[in-house]
């Protein structure tokens, strides 16, 4: 088994034909690694891999769970594209509409939180710090070919309602999704791992517009950092070319984060951690 690469989350094997995940439990934010952990979060995100791998009808590189921790996938070549699925006016497409870096349908409604008429594909380049692209760039860019693009948008969009009526089953909004895909065969198939890094996902029965939504997932670290002006501070050391400086996570919030991931992963699959 040969070290491949050490990621913000999971660290990768080569197993030949096919490749290892092993989950960990480190967590970032803005692309800040933090030296602090959440306990049972590599847990979590690779038993929420199982479960969606398993749940969706669509083809992807899960093979099987080796531990608590640790999955085999196929190997493939990744799309460099990150396909975001939006479902909710909320995080940076709220700051990207008030800057005028992005325009929205008059029909929808401008207000935090509130639900977008139909889900929109908003995908990413994959690097150090993702930057949004539309279809025109994405094919310029040759990062996919015209046809791929709209599959990926298709397909996403497909995949986002299918885990929202689940979410919506268990007593939760998933607000938007994060997606990676790669080749196999020639075939495009859904890759990566998909679990509370990869989304946003609120409470049903506490859910109102026009306010902060309480999160089970990973935006619980983002709006702490954002409200004691860690985000800015990070956006200054990487204006002055300097890397951010991660503080430390207080011990409440590592244990309210904790405990929002497990109550996520039981509610949603109906199974114990």
């Amino acid at each position: 088994m040969k070290f491949l690469t050490s990621g913000k989350v999971k660290d990768v094997f080569d197993l030949g034909n096919n490749i290892l995940f092993k989950f960990s439990d480190r967590v970032s934010a803005y692309d800040v690694k933090f030296n602090d952990e959440i306990p049972k979060k590599g847990e979590v995100l690779c038993k929420f891999a199982e479960f969606w791998f398993d749940e969706l009808d669509v083809k992807n590189h899960f093979v099987e769970r080796k531990s608590d921790t640790e999955m085999i996938v196929k190997k493939m070549d990744m799309l460099p594209i990150e396909c975001v699925v939006r479902g909710y006016f909320y995080g940076s497409l709220v700051s990207r509409y008030e800057s005028g870096q992005i325009s929205l349908d008059d029909n929808v409604k401008k207000e935090l939180a509130s639900k977008l008429p139909t889900p929109i594909f908003d995908p990413t380049t994959k690097s150090t710090h993702d930057i949004p692209i539309n279809k025109e760039e994405a094919i310029s860019q040759k990062l996919v070919s015209s046809e791929e693009f709209d599959w990926l948008s298709n397909k996403s969009i497909e995949i986002y309602q299918s885990m929202a009526t689940i979410a919506d089953k268990s007593g939760f909004i998933l607000a938007d999704l994060k997606l990676e895909f790669g080749k196999l065969d020639n075939e495009i198939i859904l890759g990566d791992s998909i679990g509370p890094d990869e989304y946003r996902l609120w409470p049903k029965d506490q859910y109102e517009v026009g306010k902060t939504q309480e999160a089970y997932d990973k935006q619980l670290l983002r709006d702490w950092l954002s409200e004691n002006g860690y985000q800015k501070q990070f956006d200054d050391s990487r204006a002055k070319g300097q890397e951010p400086v991660a503080p430390r996570i207080p011990d409440d919030l590592i244990s309210k984060m904790m405990e929002r991931y497990i109550s996520a992963y039981e509610r949603t699959t109906n199974k114990s951690l």
